[in-house]
């Protein structure tokens, strides 16, 4: 079995577990509690109650689902990867399929509960689904085009269509249940956020004797450059190379390894970087 295959039914194992989670958590905690995800799950979720309660139609999850991803879907094959935009169909159909088949189930009637736990599996999913090269759709995608292919900062563009998605739902079906809706996404958020790291970035200011091999080093595993400065150390009063570079947080764990290797003695202070702006190499979906 060659290493692409072996690597493409792991991602497909995965991606199908996590279709799973998301069908049993929107059957146990989000209907229950009456919650309003964000992106096209939400929606589609407000579009089916709706229906239900103007029109008396029971229109199946799976089918408003997969009209509301077809323009993501499209912006997916056409400037994000195919591959990844694969992966994300899969996830999009087996968890609209899924949630469709799968009974309802209610482990609490505790409003506030649903949202913490339902908010922390969502994210926890959308987690696995970001590891497995794929997304569980809508504004995912949309979000992943413009912060890669146009530089853009996608927050306010989301938050903007979860605030529309939450007043309508607020309007039709009482407030409460929008706000305790903002809860479930808050914890979804801090979540993705733990476990997902690709998008946060970490600074690395690196003291070594050795900055050729140092910078090759971080070169060679992250694709980014490195900045050597010189100056002097106040305490020893000799000359001092300080490396500067930029990584992801994902990165940072094997880049830092990599630079004790290349030199046991190399000081090594990693921060947080909250913005970053300018040119910043990222490994393109495939």
């Amino acid at each position: 079995m060659t290493i692409d295959l072996k690597q493409g039914l792991k991602k497909s194992v995965i991606i199908c577990a996590a279709a799973f989670l998301m069908a049993l958590n929107i059957k146990t905690f989000v209907r229950t509690g009456g919650l309003y995800p964000g992106g096209a799950t939400g929606l589609t979720i407000l579009i089916q109650r709706a229906a239900a309660l103007f029109w008396n139609i029971d229109v199946p999850y799976t089918l408003i689902n997969v009209i509301l991803n077809a323009v993501p879907v499209y912006i997916g094959f056409r400037f994000i990867g195919r591959k990844f935009t694969l992966y994300s169909c899969l996830m999009i159909f087996l968890a609209g399929i899924l949630t469709d088949l799968l009974p309802a189930y209610a482990l609490t009637y505790d409003t506030l509960l649903i949202s913490i736990f339902g908010g922390m599996i969502n994210g926890f999913v959308i987690s696995m689904c970001l590891y497995a090269g794929a997304t569980s759709g809508g504004t995912d995608f949309i979000s992943i085009y413009l912060s890669e292919k146009k530089g853009m900062d996608s927050w306010n563009i989301i938050l903007a269509v979860n605030v529309v998605i939450l007043a309508l739902a607020g309007i039709m079906f009482g407030w409460d249940k929008a706000l305790y809706s903002i809860i479930f996404q808050y914890f979804s958020t801090q979540v993705l956020r733990m476990l997902y790291k690709r998008y946060q970035k970490q600074t690395l200011l690196i003291i070594s004797d050795r900055p050729d091999e140092v910078c090759g080093t971080i070169t060679r595993l992250t694709r980014h450059s490195a900045t050597i400065l010189r100056g002097e150390g106040a305490y020893a009063e000799k000359e001092r190379t300080l490396i500067y570079s930029v990584v992801s947080r994902e990165e940072s764990k094997a880049v830092i390894e990599a630079v004790k290797k290349a030199d046991s003695k190399a000081f090594i202070n990693s921060i947080r970087t909250e913005e970053l702006n300018g040119r910043f190499y990222r490994a393109p979906e495939e």
